[in-house]
């Protein structure tokens, strides 16, 4: 069994209209969401055992915050190409991955993660900013990810677990 985190970045800043797209920071909703939903995959106990993230500067500003917070041991590794690329990208990079990883978190944007997460399960959802989607399939190799749909377990949204 394999498991599959899937979280949208969380809020970004539009302050700052000289920014590229891809240099967008985090706003202060952003910066307390962040960290609020690693805590939460920690007491879940859904560390995961690698975090991948876009290398956009809102997803990166997430993917660290996430993995101090859920106690991750390493660094997130920043993929490129998960900044605006095909939704197929996702299926190849984690068909890719060595087997020794049970549980992956993936961080990157909409809509690519909502039409990926709609082909994993079959079922579309809306990813919210800082939503995270978890996801089993029943796979002893990653490999075997394209061959197979995945159980939609919890979707999580800071909105829903911190209601303000």
């Amino acid at each position: 069994m394999k498991t599959l985190l899937i979280m949208r970045h969380a809020k970004s800043s539009w302050d700052n209209p000289e920014l590229s797209d891809y240099e967008r920071p985090l706003n202060k909703r952003g910066w307390r969401d962040a960290p609020r939903m690693g805590e939460h995959l920690h007491q879940q106990g859904l560390t995961p055992d690698l975090i991948l993230s876009s290398s956009a500067k809102r997803a990166r500003d997430t993917a660290y915050e996430v993995a101090k917070a859920c106690h991750y041991d390493g660094e997130p590794e920043l993929v490129y190409m998960f900044y605006d690329e095909h939704p197929r990208v996702y299926d190849k990079i984690l068909e890719a991955l060595p087997n020794k990883y049970q549980r992956v978190l993936v961080i990157g944007h909409a809509p690519h993660l909502e039409v990926f997460l709609l082909l994993a399960v079959e079922k579309y959802r809306k990813l919210s900013t800082a939503a995270i989607a978890h996801l089993e399939f029943p796979i002893e190799k990653w490999e075997q990810l394209h061959d197979r749909v995945g159980t939609l377990v919890n979707l999580w949204t800071p909105k829903t677990l911190f209601p303000e």
